[in-house]
This record gives structure tokens, C-alpha cells and sequence, in this order.
């Protein structure tokens, strides 16, 4: 009988912590070493099956994040870019995998988490569906092949309480569709639109957020030339496909040599 890889979730009381920690439980292959709550937080110190209101799973819920990640084959983080650095440093530390799914990132951020990755494997990803990195790669092929008398525009929904815009999946798209063409997405991303704004720049890549409700995440894009239009779909309605994705990619992660990986690699694609 082959051993268990032992994964830790920061962020346990939110809803992608407590969607991660049931993915955990129900992977065979897998096994829940710890969970990570911020001090002071009401959950500290409880059983964490019991803190998510079923059974007691036997996992204390821990403040003390190096405790938690060293004693981890990999850990499973979805929380904030101040939190993923701490929990980062923590895990390069110890040499300890990181899967790596928190959105809004700065490029300093995404630069000290390259510079960890030095130590061990992190595996970041804007989303982490097999379903949208096919998007992804679908996305930079049709970008290749159609010229700039195709505009390009990425339009994304959310719920309300996300706080970052736009999404980290739509930013992904972005830079594919900006790959694809062969230019930086920073020299032609259009992200603001408000008042008169004058025509749009040909060659630019535009970003459209919608937030409301109880949206998992919606994602498109779309080719818009004169007479026609090409749009690619995602739909996401459940945030398994999430929670999927990041245990994939922690099982992966925990076999692998440090360096800075992504979904891409995780999938083979």
C-alpha cells in the first residue's frame, strides 16, 4: 500500500478552505495533516470537522503556521497575496510543496514567490480547472491565428464578495491571447472604461467585470472583427472543479523538484 501524501489548507473557515478540505477527505490517495486558521480566529483550536459542523475528523485547527506546512507533503493555499507569502516563505523553509491558488498578486509578489521556488516546488495557477487552462490554450491558438482586425475583449463574472478584478482566470486569458499575438500584455491591456473614453485602440486587449450573487465564475472571450464574431466559453458551476484541480495538482507538486510550475505543467498540456 502506497503512502498518503499529507496535505495541509490554510484559509480553513472560508468557503474554498472548507471545499478544499472535503476534497481532501474524499481522495484516497491523500491525507489531512493539518489546517491553518489566522490567531485569534474563532476556529483555532477546534476540531475541524466539528468547526464545519459535521463529525470530528481528529485535525486540530492551528495558528501556528511553520508547525502545520513542515509537518506537510504539500500545502493547499487559497487565501490572500500578504497571507500566500508568509505561508510561501514557510513552505521553501521546510521544503515544503506549495499549490498555490490565491488571485490579485502583485508582479513583486509573483517575483519573491519565483525567487521561493528556488527552494521548492510551487505550483501558482489563476485557476486551476482542466476545463479553463484548455480555455487557456485554446485561447492563444486563436489569438495566433486571427490579426488585429479582431478585437479582443475578456469578460468575467463573479460573485459578490470577490474582492479582486480582474479575476486571476481572466488575467490568465489575457496573457494567452497576449502570447498568442507575440506582444505584452501590459503595452495593450485596457482595463478602465468610464466617461469618453474615445475609440478603442486597435491591437488592445479589454477586460469586462461582472460581479453579483452567488456566480462560481463565467469567463469569455471573445474575437469581434467586422461581420463576425468568435467567442470562447467557460462556466463554471460548482467550485469543485477548483478544489479538483488544486488536489491534481498538490499530488503532482509533492513529487516534484523545486521550481515554479503551473496548471499547464500539472496537466501536461
Amino acid at each position: 500500500m502506497s503512502q498518503k501524501t499529507k496535505i495541509a489548507i490554510t484559509g480553513a473557515s472560508g468557503r474554498m478552505g472548507q471545499m478544499l478540505i472535503k476534497s481532501v477527505l474524499e481522495t484516497d490517495s491523500a491525507e489531512l495533516s493539518g489546517v491553518i486558521e489566522r490567531a485569534g480566529h474563532d476556529w483555532v483550536g477546534q476540531d475541524v470537522g466539528t468547526a464545519m459542523g459535521g463529525k470530528a475528523l481528529g485535525v486540530l485547527v492551528s495558528e501556528d503556521t511553520a508547525q502545520v506546512i513542515a509537518a506537510a507533503d504539500v500545502v493547499i493555499d487559497f487565501t490572500a497575496p500578504c497571507a500566500t507569502l508568509g505561508f510561501a516563505k514557510a513552505a521553501a523553509d521546510s521544503g515544503t510543496a506549495h499549490v498555490i491558488g490565491t488571485t490579485g498578486l502583485s508582479d513583486r509578489d509573483i517575483a519573491d514567490l519565483n525567487a521561493l521556488a528556488e527552494r521548492t516546488a510551487i505550483v501558482r495557477a489563476g485557476n486551476m480547472s482542466l476545463g479553463v487552462n484548455l480555455l487557456v490554450q485554446l485561447t492563444k491558438k486563436v489569438a495566433a491565428a486571427l490579426g488585429e482586425d479582431f478585437d479582443i475583449e475578456v469578460v468575467e463574472a463573479h460573485h459578490h464578495h470577490k474582492v479582486d478584478a480582474p479575476s486571476g482566470t481572466a488575467l490568465m486569458l489575457g496573457e494567452a491571447a497576449a502570447e498568442g499575438r507575440g506582444v505584452n500584455l501590459a503595452d495593450v491591456s485596457d482595463r478602465g472604461r468610464d466617461g469618453i473614453t474615445g475609440a478603442r485602440k486597435r491591437g488592445d486587449i479589454g477586460f469586462a467585470v461582472v460581479r453579483g450573487g452567488d456566480i462560481v465564475g463565467e469567463h469569455d472571450v471573445m474575437f469581434a472583427a467586422p461581420g463576425e464574431r468568435v467567442v470562447l466559453r467557460h462556466i463554471a458551476t460548482d467550485r469543485k472543479v477548483f478544489s479538483r484541480g488544486a488536489i491534481t495538482a498538490a499530488l503532482w507538486a509533492a513529487k516534484q523538484k523545486p521550481g515554479a510550475y503551473d496548471m499547464m505543467d500539472v496537466l501536461g498540456l
